[in-house]
């Protein structure tokens, strides 16, 4: 987002974004002076663009600069690779910039001009991870053209990205649907921000706050939005805090999904993308069982015929989500630390937000009705890697500077998830980093039966009070349902 007026400005990158970005901040002249390009390119580099000089090699140069706290870099390179960002950002830290902001990817460009109120201020997941595919997203959204599109959970990591990639859609209307009123405020008036500086295409933005679990109120808000496409992602996420309140965990997810998907088949929308977790593969948790059941519910529905796109699309966790562990790290290394970490052997699976949005999106237009498509996510990452590149990301040295304290595995956690399960294979779709997850077989489970068992326990039955909340019960019933869920964690391995 735009800053108030500063110093000097460096931009970083004399290509198209750069001087885009230039000449919006020269017009407007309420964002500070532009006083440099910095760019590596020779056939740039002495030549002046809008009146500012453009200086280089950017190594070379930044150790020449005087900077004043004022003083801002923006990097306005959208292709640039992590490698190349990692070894700018270095550059310029050493060269005094405190303040750095960044452009988002070249994805999130959509076949437009970039603009100074997408940069935001830089941070670790820039940097880490591998680098992303590049989407024509444009391209990708042409079946969302002149449709009325919900995403739930809107003001969630997720939800809120995937509203920003489909302001370009086209769509005629956006739903932001969630059930916390602050997030769904921020990101509806955020959105409201990047279509008055010419940002995306005029989609009507309508905010609704509802309740997933209300299934009299879902039955009527998708009776009255008549929603042509809805992407879900709302739910609980958090796997220890879900281990203390499991009924909570089944009621929000895997009940408000219910609702959701019956509501959705009786009005007839024609196209639903569910987004589930690598938790629920050969789930150890309550969420992971929770999301699992929420999968099975919706491919065991899609093949009742019509003419609807119902689908699911697994991946798994994150950089700088909510509910992830780089805002906890974040907080920690602020606070001199120590880092805690589960366990030296702990991996997970990463994806940037904006790239797993992008894939969403995609997956949603090519996908079958009733497919189950898993994104690519490359290398498994240990924690204690990525705590360690968090570390000097803010310029300490781990175990040095920051401590790094190992904790041991919470209730729900496991060392290792996978993304697919022994009955299942993934096979190549025909399009990048999107894979389509085949069942050699499904599983047993007579899931009618298990909702009858579960409704009782969520939801209060006067005639078997004793069942309402007991959560001794619950766990019962899904270990009965769903063999892994007795698995020790640490017995787990892909």
């Amino acid at each position: 987002m735009t800053t108030k007026k500063s110093g000097r400005l460096y931009i970083i990158g004399a290509g198209f974004a750069g001087q885009t970005l230039a000449n919006e901040i020269r017009k407007k002249a309420i964002f500070g002076e532009v006083v440099a390009f910095l760019d590596d390119d020779p056939d740039k580099i002495g030549r002046k663009i809008y009146g500012v000089p453009v200086l280089g090699p950017i190594r070379d140069v930044a150790r020449l600069l005087r900077m004043t706290p004022a003083d801002e870099a923006i990097i306005a390179i959208p292709n640039a690779s992590r490698e190349y960002l990692t070894e700018l950002y270095g550059i310029l830290k050493r060269a005094g910039f405190e303040r750095i902001r960044i452009l988002p990817g070249i994805s999130q460009i959509i076949e437009g001009a970039p603009h100074l109120i997408q940069t935001r201020s830089i941070d670790p997941q820039d940097l880490l991870g591998r680098n992303p595919v590049t989407i024509n997203l444009k391209q990708s959204l042409a079946y969302l053209r002149g449709k009325r599109v919900m995403v739930t959970g809107a003001g969630g990591s997720i939800g809120s990205e995937l509203c920003r990639q489909l302001l370009s859609g086209g769509a005629s209307r956006l739903y932001l649907f969630g059930h916390g009123e602050n997030s769904i405020y921020q990101i509806d008036r955020e959105l409201r921000l990047l279509q008055d500086e010419g940002i995306g295409e005029k989609a009507s933005l309508v905010p609704v706050i509802g309740d997933l679990k209300d299934r009299d109120y879902m039955d009527y808000i998708i009776r009255n939005l008549k929603a042509d496409v809805i992407f879900h992602t709302a739910a609980y996420k958090h796997v220890p805090m879900m281990e203390e309140n499991p009924i909570a965990a089944v009621e929000n997810n895997f009940f408000g999904t219910l609702n959701l998907v019956k509501a959705a088949r009786k009005y007839g929308v024609d196209r639903f993308v569910f987004i589930t977790t690598d938790k629920a593969v050969e789930a150890v948790s309550v969420y992971g069982i929770s999301k699992y059941l929420c999968e099975r519910l919706i491919l065991e529905e899609a093949p009742r015929g019509g003419e609807e796109h119902f689908m699911v699309v697994r991946f798994g966790n994150v950089l700088g989500s909510r509910g992830s562990i780089m805002p906890l790290f974040q907080k920690q290394i602020e606070t001199g630390g120590p880092v805690t970490v589960t366990s030296p052997m702990m991996r997970r699976w990463f994806m940037t937000i904006p790239e797993a949005c992008s894939l969403v999106l995609k997956a949603g237009g090519v996908g079958e009705h009733g497919g189950l498509y898993l994104l690519d996510m490359g290398e498994p990452v240990y924690i204690k890697d990525l705590a360690e590149q968090m570390i000097r990301f803010y310029g300490f040295e781990p175990e040095k500077d920051v401590a790094i304290e190992y904790i041991g595995l919470r209730p729900g956690e496991r060392l290792d998830e996978c993304l697919w399960g022994p009955d299942e294979a993934p096979v190549r779709t025909g399009y990048d980093r999107i894979l389509r997850v085949e069942r050699k077989k499904t599983p047993l489970l007579d899931l009618e039966a298990l909702i009858e068992l579960l409704r009782p326990i969520c939801y209060l039955d006067p005639l078997r009070p004793e069942k309402y909340r007991n959560s001794q019960l619950l766990r019962d019933l899904l270990q009965g349902a769903v063999p892994s869920f007795t698995m020790p964690a640490y017995a787990y391995g892909c």
